[in-house]
């Protein structure tokens, strides 16, 4: 094997080395002013420059292998960056965990092989300066794509990239950020045409630096515009958010759950006394499913609770449904160590006072081998062989979003950890009547590192889309609130117990954004396939005609 590489080794000549060198260098650059323009380094403009040295790398290349080698190299990087905290890395960390984060780390990098392969075959039919203007599009469709498959975690889009740049972001409540993505990438695109034709006429290098120049200042004074005229006049509804702070590992051992549950009430209680009318749990607040018949006792410490102070009361919670008919148990129910079929989901449920009914939501985004084992519908076993300790993989997709209401009229959406990233999906709620959007989270799973607060800062973004509120309780940290305009009024600390109770703007208007979700990544997949229909068509007349 050794004879083999050096075979190949002594063909380069001392320029080409030199060459490989300078473009495996600037790939680095490239995948490094990437990750280092994400949360929660505050330095988000680096991402209209980071793709400048990989665009001058690939438009030198000729070969699909070349170029795919060096788009993997490069983004590489961008994902250790960034990614590098997925793994967990703590002390209670699950062995499954880690071993999962480790591979994310070598297997995101190929999806970015996606619009590098689609940029070489537009190449060879249309040429460099089309396919590259073509380039943001083939990006799109690869992120979005990404996010509806099994496999599915799209966290480091470049939209997300600029959640920290909030009067660049505004735009979101037009195009999201998908759109955001778009104008990121064009930006990066003008401005490495400039640089390119620095030994061409002057005029097209003016022409391409001001082309990169109104890319850029449309959403900054669009921005400047929707800070300086949204003063709409709005109602605000008080939320204590409880953040426990409670050892995630740890608490799925066998313990005192009574006094789990004490803690939480008075934790609330705190909030109440501050004036709090509705009170969230962070997700899986209890490590039980508490509506089984083996908590009522717990569930009626509850219902009490809500009762005689008059609130409402969500919470993030195991949630299981079991069938001793097997023919009323649908079609994805799993079977127990006893044989009886069962349904189990990371879930909301929301008790509200003056009434025993409990609203129920299962989360539908799940954390691919962290909540479900991709493709177990078609392969079961695989549900057995991934599997975590902590209790809470092979959950059951929820089926439907689902607004809470309370008796005022306020209606709140709540989504569960991750699902806050999927813009498309968050949308939904608002659509369905949230005047809120809750995230029940629990970021604990990865200690203080980048993870939680890029968690947070992304949830910027679905405030700006939809201009709705947005609170986040979570189980360590951080909880928040972020206003319409995306700015985050008030937080905690991260590892500290502790109740934030804020007067939450109430929000009811409708963006852009709100009713055409899809619009940007629908009109990129479009352009792609036309571009595919084209290439196909050209190949197929070629041969035969």
């Amino acid at each position: 094997m050794r004879k083999f590489f050096n075979k190949y080794r002594t063909l380069r000549t001392p320029e080409e080395k030199k060459e490989l060198r300078k473009q495996l260098l600037l790939g680095l650059v490239t995948g490094v002013l990437l990750g280092i323009s994400f949360p929660p380094i505050p330095i988000p403009f680096l991402a209209f420059i980071a793709l400048v040295p990989y665009f001058y790398v690939i438009e030198r290349r000729n070969g699909l292998a070349e170029i795919n080698r060096f788009t993997y190299f490069t983004f590489f990087f961008f994902n250790l960056i960034t990614l590098y905290w997925v793994g967990s890395w703590t002390k209670d960390a699950d062995p499954f965990l880690l071993v999962a984060g480790t591979t994310l780390m070598f297997f995101n990098p190929c999806l970015f092989l996606i619009p590098s392969t689609l940029y070489y075959f537009a190449r060879q039919r249309f040429g460099k300066n089309l396919s590259l203007l073509l380039f943001p599009f083939f990006w799109l469709s690869y992120e979005y794509l990404y996010s509806i498959t099994d496999f599915r975690f799209p966290w480091i889009t470049i939209g997300h990239g600029q959640s920290m740049f909030e009067i660049f972001i505004q735009v979101g409540d037009l195009v999201g950020s998908y759109g955001i993505t778009l104008i990121v990438i064009f930006i990066n695109i003008f401005l490495y045409k400039a640089w390119k034709s620095r030994k061409l006429a002057r005029s097209k290098k003016i022409v391409y630096a001001l082309t990169a120049l109104v890319f850029f200042l449309v959403p900054v004074l669009y921005g400047v515009f929707i800070y300086s005229s949204y003063a709409e006049k709005l109602q605000t509804q008080r939320i204590g958010l409880i953040q426990p702070d409670l050892n995630p590992w740890k608490k799925w051992d066998a313990g005192n759950l009574t006094e789990q549950l004490e803690l939480y009430l008075d934790l609330s209680n705190r909030a109440i006394s501050e004036g709090a009318e509705i009170v969230i749990w962070p997700e899986s607040a209890l490590p039980v499913y508490l509506l089984t018949r083996a908590y009522q006792q717990q569930v009626n410490r509850i219902h009490e609770f809500v009762d005689s102070n008059k609130i409402y009361l969500m919470t993030g919670m195991p949630d299981a449904t079991f069938f001793r008919d097997s023919t009323k148990a649908p079609e994805d129910a799993k079977r127990n160590s006893r044989g009886v079929l069962y349904t189990s989901y990371n879930s909301i449920l929301f008790f509200s006072h003056g009434s025993k009914e409990v609203g129920k939501y299962g989360k539908i985004k799940l954390v691919p081998f962290g909540e479900k084992v991709p493709l177990v519908e078609s392969l079961p076993f695989l549900g057995d062989v991934f599997k975590w300790n902590v209790g809470i993989s092979s959950w059951n997709t929820g089926k439907e979003t689902k607004v809470f209401s309370t008796q005022d009229n306020i209606r709140i959406g709540g989504v569960i950890c991750i699902e806050s990233i999927y813009p498309d999906f968050c949308a939904e709620f608002v659509q369905k009547g949230a005047d809120i959007l809750a995230v029940v989270t629990n970021d604990s799973w990865y200690g203080n590192s980048s993870g939680p607060y890029q968690h947070k800062e992304f949830a910027k973004l679905r405030a700006i889309e939809n201009r709705r509120s947005v609170v986040r309780a979570a189980n360590g940290g951080i909880s928040c609130l972020i206003d319409p305009l995306g700015n985050v009024v008030e937080k905690t600390k991260m590892f500290a117990r502790d109740v934030l109770v804020v007067d939450v703007p109430i929000s009811t208007k409708d963006t852009l954004f709100t009713k055409f979700p899809l619009f940007v990544p629908l009109l990129c997949l479009t352009i792609t396939t036309i571009m595919l229909l084209i290439i196909v068509y050209k190949k197929l007349a070629q041969r035969y005609l």
